[in-house]
């Protein structure tokens, strides 16, 4: 008994070690990590909407493609509503709000287009704005004119 105990107090000093020096996570080492999904995401996707971690939520990128035609629409601020009200919808899936985004990457295929967006991106919010990086970009999949990715911690 005591061999036992003295071999689960070594493997638990060396995970303590790997932890401690970055080399696992504390991810790794069971916390609680749930896939978030949106109801009508496509099975043949590659990947999660949004992955929890505690209290943090990683997105994927996402485009304001129209549901019907999965095309970006002819209007460019319906695009940037799509885009904003998917995220939006994958926030609450977790039980987030776009308040609790602390971390916003954007892709643009057109940067004359940054005041635009600019100024529906602000609408989503009620308190203060997540830091946020804004580049240019060649291309995007289905035409889209942005990409956004982000990171949320619940308040």
């Amino acid at each position: 008994m005591n061999r036992r105990v003295a071999i689960l107090a070594g493997m638990l000093a060396v995970a303590g070690f790997f932890v401690a020096h970055g080399v696992l996570s504390q991810t790794d080492m069971g916390s609680n990590r749930r896939v978030i999904n949106l109801p009508d995401r496509s099975p043949q996707a590659a990947f999660s909407n949004a992955i929890l971690v505690r209290d943090t939520l990683y997105i994927s990128g996402n485009i304001g493609l129209d549901p019907k035609t999965q095309k970006a629409p002819d209007k460019i601020e319906d695009e940037i509503k799509n885009l904003l009200d998917s995220y939006k919808a994958v926030l609450a899936q977790a039980g987030f709000t776009m308040d609790d985004l602390v971390y916003v990457q954007i892709s643009c295929t057109d940067l004359s287009l940054y005041d635009k967006f600019n100024a529906a991106y602000k609408a989503y919010f009620t308190k203060d704005l997540p830091a946020r990086q804004f580049v240019g970009v060649a291309s995007l999949l289905r035409g889209g004119h942005f990409e956004m990715q982000a990171i949320a911690v619940k308040r």
